[in-house]
């Protein structure tokens, strides 16, 4: 009788923290739709572990399968030494309520999940592995990290999911320069600033790799120091044998930890499909939900909404028809509209086609411009359609009826593109904003999102007929057919969704907000757009070369520094050069075990007294100030105008800022003399000049009023500086003569703890210690009892009602105010707290732009509004009207927010004029 012989473990061990902070940094930050709760980790997590377990096939298949995380960042080693991993940033605000999530996720995989108090990943890995080693099995580690390449061996390999690549013996080879058995030695040596771990300095990896080569083990080396020729190598060693030797016991990993979890729990389990599919619709993950759906069973088979046969659309190529659907849509006084270009820049932009829909589940598409490069040339459609100038002339009288309410969703882009063929969109209601005013802070407001949240509707993505990446068509190159059934779905779409949200805007309380902050500001915001602002190409053209010789100058001297030439701009080089070559202390790793070359290293390396980092700093500002605005700006002159015109998202924010992109003129430096030289390109026409009027303050001045801070009230009243005030509250000291340092950190603290700033954050600020900072902190609220009090109220109200209201009566809901997971509700507490501050303060000037166009024309002053940046409006005025424009924008800001409330304290609004916005500002 043969004898069954048992098959080998095959154990794979997921560094599941390292994976965390890849899905982390390798996704744009993503929240879920119904509470705003932070989910791009989890989400990302939940895609690689998936992809992970359907790629393991045949020979490659694992017996037992564990996803393995760190427990806490106190272990054992800091009880060997306390500074172990000192060095490690926080994990940023919005990481840290992912954590459990995460957790969940792997559970919900039916996968195990294992951490164990007192011990790193690592370890737990290191000891599992070695188990499975002694019992004959093998190890697949998936992780990039070098700490755990130690492990490697005949049977423990690691796998880089990331690249798709083994890590075997010759990859630790070329990594170290030394096999898996010496990684340790040379790592001692080395040391980590990721980790905090001292090694010998002066030695980096490669000179340690020699030296072990030569020597044959760590101890060896110490003891036979004093036979090494160089003498500062030589002397590191004796002085820092014993650090050498802290530092192996740091970077050894622990085989035999005892662990709770054996090896026989972490057997393969198949995938519990009602489990997963619960989580990743609880986390609103629809895309990886309908393929796991579609992998292993349990979706609907029933055809997506836009692919029902409820809906009736037409394509019209006559103007019978057109002037049939018109006046349709001018008895009922209601159509909704949607415009198709070839251009998401509305101000360069050709119609290509327009779209009606006057009930819902009917819709017809105008096609105006189709025939552009690439349309197939027997499409016969393209020689059909109506003459543009015919379609308006039909069209206009309908868009500009006072009697029929047009509706849009993002209406501000298509009454953009209209007003340039001489039609104006009125009056108009907008979908997107609409949303915005009810539903801040629970998700995105674009259409697709909003279809499938309201109405449950899948539409037809743009990448559905148009294509993806390079070869994407424009709207002008696509089918008729095609593009009719996407244009008369936006149609259709934007009308249900008006039918379904227009009735809460009462229902719910926030008409008010609807139609005083959100539908009057869009046609104000598309005459600034339309309107644009001059720019001295010439100006930016000097600037630029005058970057690009100091940007030259800084690379010579940081090669002369580094004694050899490097790419400036690559972080790899740099990192080489630093932390490799010079070996210089405090430097971290990524989350892709790189050194990390953001500024906040480089700029502690510069305090250290480091000249290269400095330079290098120095060189980085030049370069970002050329690429992004005096390279890039004139490129951004519309050839038709002359001038450049941005684009404003209304419903981009949580708080009801403003946002703007292509230019993003919201992000010109301002405190580098270099990045404000960027200001002084903005310019005015002939015979004009620029004024520019900023709230002062405006935020702490909101803050004195939301909590009654009486004595901060008074001295905004008595018009006394609130940062010396601070000051000499927090340390006694009078406001005359204030020394500068002491004011700055007093504006640091104001700022900063309205916003519910960490010890943590405030130290890094002002460059002092934690425990320094906590004590300022302190110092505060027991100074200015009111604002503590305001934080506590806010945070109570949001957790009883699940969202804030700023005092014109914004909403923004804040997910995740009573979650169990204490990160995620702290995260949302600091929200809660921002929102009706920001947004208050967002309100305010909202309301002064609406105000802003008749004031000015009653005062028949010829100034145009051009820019919002913040607390900023900039305007062009004639020079001969300077002086009254700025009284009068003065006294409309100041009073934008009366009669809706009555503030406590006094707005002070600085307005002045110049020959450009720096010098005006």
């Amino acid at each position: 009788m043969a004898v069954k012989t048992k098959t080998p473990k095959r154990l794979y061990l997921v560094d599941g923290s390292a994976y965390i902070f890849r899905a982390y940094h390798a996704l744009p930050p993503l929240t879920r739709k119904s509470d705003g709760a932070p989910i791009g980790a989890v989400s990302g997590f939940c895609n690689m572990l998936y992809k992970l377990l359907t790629d393991m096939k045949d020979e490659h298949d694992p017996t037992h399968f564990a996803v393995i995380f760190d427990y806490s960042a106190k272990t054992f080693r800091n009880d060997i030494y306390p500074e172990y991993k000192a060095n490690r940033p926080e994990p940023p605000e919005d990481l840290r309520p992912q954590f459990p999530m995460v957790r969940d996720a792997t559970r919900a995989f039916n996968v195990p999940c294992i951490e164990q108090e007192g011990y790193e990943a690592d370890d737990l890995i290191a000891t599992y592995a070695c188990q499975v080693e002694d019992e004959g099995g093998e190890a697949v580690i998936i992780s990039s990290d070098k700490d755990l390449m130690q492990l490697v061996s005949d049977k423990v390999t690691m796998f880089d999911t990331m690249k798709n690549k083994k890590i075997g013996r010759d990859e630790v080879i070329a990594k170290f320069g030394l096999g898996p058995e010496h990684v340790v030695d040379i790592q001692a040596l080395a040391g980590d600033s990721t980790d905090n771990v001292p090694g010998v300095p002066g030695i980096g990896v490669k000179t340690a790799a020699q030296l072990i080569e030569e020597y044959g083990d760590l101890e060896t080396l110490l003891e036979r120091a004093e036979e090494i020729k160089q003498k500062k190598r030589r002397e590191n060693l004796v002085e820092f044998s014993e650090q050498a030797r802290i530092s192996k016991k740091l970077v050894k990993l622990t085989c035999d930890m005892p662990v709770a979890s054996k090896i026989d729990d972490f057997e393969m389990r198949p995938i519990d499909k009602d489990k997963l599919l619960s989580f990743l619709k609880e986390m609103e993950f629809s895309t990886l939900t309908r393929r796991v759906e579609a992998d292993i069973g349990g979706g609907s088979t029933s055809p997506a909404p836009s692919q029902t046969k409820d809906a009736v659309y037409e394509t019209i190529f006559d103007e019978k028809t057109l002037q049939s659907w018109v006046a349709k849509a001018a008895q009922r006084g209601l159509v909704a509209i949607d415009t198709e270009t070839d251009s998401l820049n509305a101000m360069r932009a050709n119609l290509v086609g327009v779209s009606l829909s006057i009930e819902a589940g009917r819709a017809c598409y105008i096609p105006l411009g189709h025939g552009g490069d690439g349309l197939a040339l027997d499409d016969e459609d393209a020689a059909k359609q109506i003459p543009l100038e015919n379609a308006l002339k039909i069209l206009k009288p309908l868009l500009e009826d006072p009697s029929a309410l047009k509706v849009g969703q993002n209406l501000k882009y298509d009454a953009l593109v209209l007003s340039r063929y001489g039609v104006k969109i009125t009056p108009f209601d907008d979908t997107m904003l609409m949303s915005y005013a009810l539903d801040c802070g629970k998700g995105n407001h674009n259409m697709d999102e909003l279809a499938e949240r309201h109405l449950a509707y899948s539409t037809i993505k743009f990448s559905d007929i148009a294509g993806a990446g390079k070869k994407a068509k424009t709207f002008d190159q696509i089918a008729i057919k095609d593009a009719a059934k996407y244009a008369a779905e936006d149609a259709d779409i934007t009308l249900r969704l008006y039918e379904v949200l227009k009735p809460r805007l009462a229902a719910e309380g926030k008409a008010t907000v609807y139609e005083t902050l959100e539908r009057p500001l869009a046609p104000v915001i598309v005459d600034m757009e339309r309107e644009g602002v001059k720019v001295d190409k010439a100006l930016l053209s000097r600037l630029s070369s005058d970057f690009a010789q100091r940007m030259a100058a800084a690379e010579a001297e940081a090669h002369m520094l580094a004694g050899e030439k490097f790419n400036l701009g690559s972080p790899k080089q740099i990192s080489d050069i630093l932390f490799g070559k010079l070996g210089l202390p405090g430097g971290r790793k990524t989350a892709k075990g790189a050194w990390s070359t953001k500024a906040d290293v480089l700029e502690q390396l510069a305090a250290e007294g480091h000249d290269l980092p400095q330079v290098i700093l120095q060189w980085r500002g030049l370069s970002k100030l050329k690429s992004t605005y005096t390279d890039a700006l004139p490129a951004e002159i519309n050839a038709e105008t002359g001038r450049v015109h941005t684009s404003y998202h209304m419903a981009a924010t949580t708080t009801g800022r403003l946002s703007s992109n292509d230019p993003n003129l919201q992000n010109i430096p301002i405190r580098s003399e270099d990045g404000r030289k960027i200001r002084t390109a903005f310019v005015h026409e002939k015979g004009n000049v620029l004024i520019s009027a900023d709230y002062s303050q405006i935020e702490l001045r909101l803050v004195a009023h939301i909590a009654d801070l009486k004595s901060m009230k008074q001295a905004f009243a008595d018009g006394v500086d609130i940062h010396a005030l601070t000051a000499s509250e927090m340390f006694d000291v009078p406001v005359k003569d204030m020394d500068p340092m002491v004011r700055r950190r007093a504006k640091a603290i104001n700022f900063g703890i309205i916003y519910g700033i960490s010890a943590f954050g405030l130290a890094n600020q002002l460059g002092i210690s934690r425990t320094e900072a906590k004590d300022y902190i302190d110092a505060y609220f027991n100074k200015f009892p009111g604002i503590r009090q305001y934080m506590d109220d806010t945070i109570a109200s949001a957790k009883a009602q699940g969202f804030v209201e700023t005092i014109f009566g914004r909403r923004t809901y804040v997910g995740g105010i009573n979650d169990k997971n204490p990160a995620m509700r702290s995260y949302s507490e600091r929200q809660a707290i921002n929102a009706p501050i920001q947004g208050a303060a967002a309100d305010v000037i909202r309301r002064a732009m609406i105000r802003m166009p008749d004031a000015l024309k009653n005062a028949k002053l010829g100034a145009k509004m051009l820019m919002q940046v913040h607390d900023e409006l900039i305007f062009e005025s004639p020079e001969t009207e300077a002086e009254k424009t700025c009284e009068i924008v003065s006294k409309v800001m100041v009073g934008a927010p009366i009669p809706a409330v009555t503030l406590s304290v006094p707005l002070i609004v600085d307005a002045r004029p110049g020959k450009n916005w720096e010098e005006a500002h």
